[in-house]
């Protein structure tokens, strides 16, 4: 007879199991970083130093985090309605089309005013994008995995053409857009908070914020949120319940797209100040990790985004610190937590629900005890 099962608390599937899996790849890690000749622990604390320790780097790893929220939360809203967006690279990619368009248009203008403009631009420019594979799923069966892999191959394709044969100035040798003007473009954050002086990160931070929150009211305190759940669940029953399945694809490819567009407001406009080729960088991948990291919840998302925030500054300082921890090392650690937070993060369930049973087995819990002996009568 095998152990009875439980359900378990919420608070351990959003922060216990994600921790533990977070610790054991860290401690994975470790091992490698000892075989090494380096100090593991030592190791530790250079990187979150360099994370955390001076304004220079907490000013990057808010920087990276921002960006982390952003595709995370594109990649969880489709996860809710049993959609599988992995096309956030290229929908990042082609919303810096969006964003670089505005800002150019309205160079001159205050970043205040100029700002909602870039901000509808880039969201309409990656909701498009995203709304292609959401239409040929819904209309067509085309998966929506397949479809988004190939958006992200004809975006990377596009995007190199128009910058480097349209955007490009030809006063400028690399291949890169006009710069946004000083005006226009969104202010960093050392405007106001000196210790972050020569840093990237601007007031987008707070637009990802807002994003975590917005996401979470539309999901479980809107109508089209309980929709949107419920085809997730099953299809069929939202079908029985009188809900356009297809609209509801095309909706929340859409917003998932807008969604990861907002990494263009970011950098385009914010970081970098103009629209640069592959400026994306993978972060729209680091996104499906950080979402299944997350649990798919705005919370576990904002927490999984500085996690990986710390990872990519702390893996540079910790890079430049010890010479012989290489940059191949640091993504081993990074591919190390995305192992073990996203394929394999069922992998503790088991030993923690044995925990409980027997906690409450030894406490004698009279709610837990017949529950547990009908779940071993079945």
């Amino acid at each position: 007879m095998s152990a009875p099962r439980i359900a378990l608390p919420r608070w351990v599937d959003v922060v216990l199991l994600p921790v533990l899996n977070v610790s054991l790849a860290f401690l994975i890690g470790g091992i490698v970083v000892l075989a090494v000749g380096e100090n593991p622990i030592e190791a530790v604390r250079i990187m979150f130093y360099g994370a955390f320790g001076y304004g220079y780097g907490f000013g990057f790893t808010l920087y990276y985090t921002t960006n982390f929220v952003f595709a995370g939360l594109a990649v969880a809203l489709a996860y809710h309605a049993g959609l599988f967006n992995i096309g956030g690279e290229g929908q990042a990619y082609v919303a810096g089309l969006g964003a670089i368009l505005v800002a150019l248009a309205v160079a001159g203008l205050h970043w205040a005013l100029a700002l909602p403009l870039i901000m509808i631009a880039s969201a309409l420019f990656g909701g498009i994008w995203a709304l292609i594979p959401g239409y040929l799923q819904a209309k067509r069966g085309s998966h929506v995995v397949i479809t988004t892999i190939m958006m992200n191959f004809i975006a990377t394709s596009l995007m190199s053409y128009l910058i480097s044969r349209v955007l490009k100035p030809p006063h400028i040798a690399s291949d890169e857009s006009e710069r946004v003007d000083a005006m226009t473009r969104v202010p960093f954050l050392s405007e106001w908070i000196p210790m972050l002086r020569n840093t990237p990160v601007n007031i987008s931070f707070f637009l990802a914020i807002a994003a975590l929150v917005g996401v979470y009211i539309l999901i479980w305190r809107t109508k089209f949120g309980y929709a949107l759940r419920t085809m997730g669940h099953s299809g069929t029953a939202a079908r029985y319940a009188g809900m356009s399945n297809a609209k509801l694809i095309m909706i929340t490819m859409a917003i998932s797209g807008a969604l990861a567009g907002m990494i263009a407001v970011n950098d385009v406009a914010g970081a970098h100040g103009r629209l640069l080729l592959n400026y994306v960088a993978g972060t729209g991948f680091v996104g499906i990790a950080v979402a299944f990291m997350g649990k798919a919840h705005p919370i576990g998302v904002g927490l999984s985004a500085l996690l990986f925030g710390v990872l990519y500054q702390g893996g540079q300082e910790l890079a430049f610190t010890m010479p012989a921890i290489t940059r191949e090392m640091i993504l081993t650690i990074q591919a190390l937590v995305i192992l073990f937070t996203g394929a394999m993060s069922e992998m503790l369930r088991r030993p923690v629900e044995l925990a409980f049973i027997f906690s409450r087995l030894r406490g004698h819990d009279p709610d837990t005890q017949p529950k547990l002996a009908a779940q071993e009568d079945k």
